[in-house]
C-alpha cells in the first residue's frame, strides 16, 4: 500500500527536474519553429549565436518564474486545469524579458521581434502536450484492476463525472466504471474519460448485458425514494447490485463525500426525501441562542440535538425523564455520557414546577417541544396517559415557555392529528390547538410541525421487522392494503428546523413527506433482503388505525409559500380555561374508528 501511495504522488506530481527540462526543450523547439516560420523555412537565415543567447535568457526566464510561481514546487497535479493557469502566467511572464531581449540581441542579427511572439504559444502547447501524456501514462497505472467490480454509473451529472474520476484513477477501487446511464436527452453523448452515456434507466438490462457490469452507482445527490425503489426494480431484474450515493444535504454540510457510495438500504427505498435547507434562514433564529429540546432522548429530540450543534447555538439544554435516554444523546454529541454537564436535565413535561424551575434558572430562547408518546395501540388502551403526557405535558411546556418571554416555540406533532381517529390523533390535534392559542396570546412565535412516521426511531416498524426477520418469526401485517408516509429522521429534523425558521405564529407547518408507501411492499422488500423465508401475517386494524393516514386535515391549506416541502395551515385555537378532560374523551369516544 505505501508503494502504491508514493507512486501514485510521483504521478500526480512530476519530478520538478522533469518538468524543467521539458520545457526547456519545449522554448528551444518552439523558438526554432518561430524562426522557421517567420524565414519561410530557411534555416540558413537563423543567426546561431544570437539565437542561443536569446534562448539563454528565456531558458533563465522560465526557470526563474517557474519556481516564484511554484510550476516546478509541486503544488499542481500534473495536467490539472489549475497547473495549466500558473503555465499561462509563467509562459506570459517569460515573453516579456525574452522579447526584450530578442530586441536587443536580436536586432540586426537576423532574429526578428515577432519571432518570440509566434515561439510562446507552440512552447505552451508542446509543454501541455507533454503534460497530458505524463497524466494519462500515470492515470492509467491507477486504474482498478480487472478484480473491480464492472459498474454502470446512473447519473452522468456533476456527481457522476467526479465518481468516475475518483474510480479511475484508484487502483485499490472496487469498482471499474464501464458505462453512464442517463435519462436526460441532452447527455446522449457526454464522455467522460472514455466513459460513455449508454442509454437510459429503461434499457437497463440490455445495457447491462453489452457491458459485463455487476453493479450500478446511482450518482444523483436529490434522489427520492420514489425513484430509488423504480432504478432497484430494474436493478434487480436485470441482476446488478445497487449502490447509492449521500444525499445532496449531507454533502454540502460536509458531513459526507461524493464518494462516499454504499449499498442501497431500506430507508432509501422509503423514506428518502432529499432536503434543502435555508441554512442563513436557520441560523438567523438559533445562532447564539439557548435552545431547549424536550424529549431530548427519544428518535427525534436526539437528532435534533445532534444537528442544532451544527447551527451555532449559544447552549443546548437537553431535557428528558429517562437519564438512560440522555446518556446516549449525550455520547452522541460529546463522545462521553458522564451525565455532569449542564446540557443534561433529568425532569419531567407532566411536573410543571420542575418546568418552571428549568426555564427559570436556564432562561431558554427557543424551545423545541419533541417529549410526547406515540404508541398507536397503547394509547387506545390507555388514553389518560395520552392526556396526561400530549395534552396537559404540552400545556405545561407552553407556560413556562411564555412565563419566561421565549422567542420561538416549536411543537412536534404528527400526521395522526389531520382528521384524528385515536388518542394519539386527537391528543396531538389538542397540543396543536393549544399551541395556536398561545402564539395569538403572547409574544412568543409558536408554530406546531406536522409529520408522519420517521424510520428506525425506537419501537418503529422498521426496528420492528428487523428483529421479527433475524429470529425467523412471521411479520405482521394490519392490512394489505394499508400505506403510510416515511422519512428518515435527520430529514425530517432538517425540516424542524426549517420550519422553525419560516413558520408564522399559529400556524401548523406540515412536512412533505413524498408518496405514501404500502406497508406490505416493505414488508416483502426486507424479506428479499434477508433471504429468508419468513411467513406474513394479517391482523386487520386496530382500534384508532386508519388505512390511509393524512397529512393535511379537511379543510386545511395546502400552500407552500417558502419552502418546497412545507405546507402552511391554521388550526382552530383553544384557550386552556376551555381544556375539558371529560369532553376530550367523549369526543375521542366519538370520532374513533370503529375496527371491523
Amino acid at each position: 500500500m505505501q508503494d502504491w501511495r508514493k507512486h501514485r504522488l510521483t504521478g500526480e506530481r512530476a519530478r520538478p527536474i522533469t518538468l524543467i527540462l521539458v520545457d526547456g526543450v519545449s522554448w528551444l523547439l518552439a523558438i526554432f519553429a518561430g524562426l522557421m516560420l517567420r524565414f519561410d523555412f530557411s534555416i540558413f537565415r537563423i543567426q546561431v549565436l544570437s539565437t542561443v543567447q536569446v534562448a539563454l535568457v528565456v531558458l533563465v526566464s522560465q526557470l526563474i518564474f517557474g519556481y516564484l510561481l511554484w510550476l516546478y514546487r509541486s503544488r499542481y497535479k500534473t495536467g490539472s486545469f489549475d497547473e495549466v493557469k500558473t503555465m499561462v502566467a509563467v509562459v506570459t511572464a517569460v515573453l516579456v524579458p525574452s522579447w526584450f531581449a530578442g530586441l536587443y540581441i536580436g536586432y540586426g542579427h537576423g532574429i526578428p521581434r515577432t519571432a518570440l511572439i509566434i515561439a510562446a504559444p507552440i512552447a505552451f502547447s508542446i509543454m501541455g502536450f507533454a503534460r497530458y501524456i505524463w497524466r494519462i501514462k500515470h492515470e492509467r497505472k491507477l486504474k482498478p484492476g480487472k478484480s473491480a467490480t464492472r459498474t454502470l454509473i446512473y447519473g452522468a451529472g456533476y456527481a457522476g463525472e467526479q465518481t468516475v474520476n475518483h474510480l479511475l484513477t484508484d487502483a485499490a477501487a472496487d469498482s471499474l466504471p464501464v458505462g453512464f446511464i442517463d435519462d436526460d436527452p441532452r447527455a446522449r453523448n457526454r464522455t467522460v474519460r472514455g466513459v460513455k452515456v449508454l442509454g437510459t434507466i429503461e434499457q437497463l438490462r440490455e445495457i447491462a448485458a453489452e457491458t459485463d457490469a455487476r453493479s450500478l452507482m446511482v450518482c444523483i445527490g436529490d434522489a427520492d425514494a420514489a425513484l430509488l425503489r423504480r432504478v432497484s426494480d430494474l436493478a434487480s431484474a436485470a441482476g446488478l447490485k445497487v449502490m447509492v450515493m449521500p444525499t445532496l444535504s449531507q454533502i454540502l454540510s460536509g458531513a459526507s463525500k461524493i464518494s462516499d457510495l454504499r449499498e442501497i438500504s431500506i430507508e432509501d427505498l422509503i423514506g428518502r426525501v432529499p432536503v434543502r435547507l435555508d441554512a442563513g434562514s436557520i441560523k438567523g433564529y438559533l445562532a447564539g441562542k439557548r435552545v431547549l429540546v424536550t424529549g431530548a432522548g427519544g428518535s427525534i429530540g436526539a437528532e435534533l440535538c445532534r444537528q442544532l450543534t451544527k447551527f451555532g447555538v449559544g447552549e443546548l439544554i437537553m431535557l428528558d425523564r429517562d437519564e438512560t435516554a440522555l446518556q446516549d444523546v449525550q455520547i452522541s454529541i460529546h463522545g462521553n455520557g458522564l451525565l455532569e454537564t449542564r446540557d443534561i436535565v433529568l425532569a419531567d413535561i407532566r411536573d410543571p414546577q420542575a418546568l418552571a424551575s428549568v426555564f427559570a434558572q436556564r432562561r431558554p430562547e427557543v424551545v423545541f417541544h419533541a417529549a410526547a408518546l406515540k404508541h398507536v395501540s397503547t394509547l387506545e388502551k390507555y388514553p389518560e396517559e395520552a392526556w396526561k403526557t400530549n395534552v396537559l405535558g404540552t400545556l405545561n411546556v407552553l407556560q413556562a415557555a411564555q412565563a419566561h418571554n421565549i422567542e420561538t416555540f416549536v411543537n412536534i406533532s404528527t400526521d395522526k392529528a389531520a382528521n384524528p381517529t385515536s388518542a394519539l390523533g386527537h391528543s396531538k390535534r389538542v397540543a396543536e390547538k393549544l399551541t395556536a392559542f398561545t402564539g395569538a396570546n403572547s409574544q412568543m412565535r409558536c408554530i406546531s410541525v406536522r409529520f408522519g412516521n420517521v424510520l428506525g426511531s425506537r419501537g418503529s416498524m422498521l426496528p420492528t421487522f428487523n428483529k421479527l426477520i433475524a429470529a425467523g418469526l412471521p411479520l405482521t401485517i394490519t392490512h394489505p392494503e394499508a400505506t403510510r408516509f416515511f422519512m428518515t429522521i435527520p430529514e425530517a429534523c432538517q425540516l424542524v428546523m426549517q420550519a422553525g425558521a419560516i413558520g408564522q405564529s399559529g400556524e401548523v407547518l406540515i412536512l412533505d413527506m413524498g408518496e405514501p408507501v404500502k406497508i406490505i411492499d416493505i414488508a416483502r422488500r426486507m424479506i428479499a433482503q434477508s433471504g429468508k423465508n419468513i411467513e406474513l401475517v394479517y391482523t386487520g386494524l386496530r382500534q384508532g388505525e386508519k388505512l390511509h393516514e393524512e397529512l393535511i386535515g379537511t379543510g386545511e391549506s395546502n400552500e407552500r409559500p417558502y419552502h418546497p416541502k412545507i405546507s402552511h395551515a391554521r388550526v382552530d385555537v383553544l384557550d386552556p380555561v376551555n381544556l375539558d378532560h371529560d369532553e376530550w374523551f367523549e369526543r375521542l369516544r366519538a370520532h374513533s374508528v370503529e375496527v371491523v
